[in-house]
């Protein structure tokens, strides 16, 4: 530091009560950084009080809004499995194992032994981590075969992997849209679309939950360079789908994009686990998917983006989440090759998954059930009011079925439900017992007669 400093601009008092520095950062600029007392009591008093004042305010705060989020019964306990992510769970203090009905396990591969294996051979090769971002020394030959595998199960040119799908949504449209361009995105969207789409200096435009008519409205009025149509492929919270024949219509008619979030479809949703593209059979017309590993494909963690090679070869030069972020463990990058390999294998697990889902649709609704969405194994329970979702949920569990209530923020209030999804690897008996309780429990809080 001296080398910077003209000693003719700066003191040091050696006095142990006071320290006074004089820096010069140029011979004509002279700042006091730092004059104090520093053994000084009264002084070191001022800035405990000043801190503690400071900390009492934030505590009071943070007070208020926890017992706001009580009062209104949308707290939201996180119960402690103390098992492998399965069908049959254990959850701390439950002496029973309980059946599990709200998993993104869709195709019961998330404790896969094949699956598993191929994480721990991964690691024993590659190492427990990369230390690294991709573009310095992140990249393994896996994390190319990944990709790879991801763009020819789509049929895609290129794909890119994030940390999450969440780093996925919040990586491409910033880097791909400017000020000159639009976006035109779901209400109902993701908050991860919802958070990436703030990131990025478009023009926003929203349109009400699939309403194709508004969405036309404002395609029609747009003088955009670039317009992008944004959904989720399935919409998480009430089973939806995009309806993407219509949306790729409108596209194409007024020279749009197209971009869906296919995290709650992608490996066993359509005919061979395509998603949404292959269920609304437009499959190839969608310009640009993001997805998760975190799901279906394995339930570890990671997303990606694929679409044409230009597309990924920009974000990887410029996608701020791609950059700054590790690369995927060797595990997570061994496990989902395995997984994208025993989907394209084994096309049994989608059937299964449908047969499924018809049977605790059709069982629930003849019960009195009202079930949000079609055809998805997201099958939300719909029960309007917070705390009774959540006390259905409660009971639920003490029955030996693990289901969670949502409620408001992450549903509209007044549209509170308890989401069930349905596996795979759900036994045609262990629907039945889940439905034979939602009966009970429904009767006994006069949600059904």
């Amino acid at each position: 530091m001296n080398r910077f400093i003209n000693p003719s601009h700066y003191s040091i008092l050696s006095a142990r009560s006071e320290r006074t520095i004089h820096y010069s950062l140029s011979p004509s600029l002279h700042f006091v950084v730092c004059k104090m007392r520093r053994f000084h009591p009264i002084f070191q008093l001022s800035r405990r009080l000043q801190s503690s004042v400071a900390k009492i305010k934030l505590n009071e705060i943070l007070e208020s809004r926890l017992d706001g989020i009580k009062k209104a019964g949308t707290w939201k306990a996180e119960r402690i499995i103390t098992s492998s992510q399965t069908i049959n769970i254990s959850v701390k203090n439950s002496t029973n194992k309980v059946m599990n009905f709200c998993a993104n396990n869709y195709l019961g591969l998330s404790d896969n032994s094949e699956v598993v294996d191929a994480g721990k051979i991964a690691m024993d090769r590659y190492g427990s981590g990369l230390s690294s971002v991709r573009f310095i020394c992140g990249t393994q030959e896996i994390h190319k075969e990944l990709e790879s595998k991801i763009s020819h199960f789509h049929n895609r040119q290129d794909a890119i992997l994030y940390a999450s799908c969440f780093d996925a949504n919040a990586g491409v449209f910033e880097a791909l849209l400017t000020p000159d361009d639009a976006i035109f995105s779901d209400t109902l969207n993701h908050a991860s679309i919802i958070d990436g789409i703030r990131l990025c200096k478009a023009k926003k435009f929203r349109y009400k939950h699939r309403d194709m008519a508004e969405l036309e409205s404002m395609l029609k009025t747009s003088d955009a360079r670039l317009k992008l149509i944004v959904t989720d492929g399935v919409f998480s919270m009430d089973g939806t789908i995009a309806p993407l024949i219509e949306i790729v219509d409108l596209a194409q008619k007024y020279s749009a994009l197209t971009f869906i979030d296919e995290c709650h479809a992608t490996g066993f949703f359509g005919e061979t686990g395509r998603g949404t593209e292959e269920y609304m059979n437009v499959m190839g017309k969608i310009d640009i998917i993001n997805s998760t590993l975190g799901k279906a494909l394995g339930g570890a963690m990671g997303g990606y983006t694929t679409g044409t090679k230009p597309l990924i070869d920009l974000l990887r030069q410029v996608s701020r989440p791609y950059l700054f972020s590790n690369s995927l463990p060797p595990s997570v990058v061994g496990s989902a090759i395995k997984v994208f390999d025993l989907i394209e294998s084994s096309p049994g697990l989608c059937q299964k998954l449908r047969e499924n889902t018809t049977l605790f649709r059709k069982t629930m609704t003849e019960a009195g059930f009202k079930i949000s969405g079609k055809d998805h194994p997201i099958c939300p329970v719909m029960i309007g009011d917070a705390k009774l979702a959540n006390e259905l949920a409660n009971k639920m569990l003490r029955e030996g079925i693990y289901v969670i209530g949502f409620s408001y923020p992450v549903v509209p209030e007044g549209a509170a439900r308890v989401r069930v999804q349905i596996s795979a690897a759900h036994g045609t008996d262990q629907i039945m017992t889940a439905v034979s309780a939602f009966k009970k429990i429904g009767k006994e809080l006069n949600i059904i007669q």
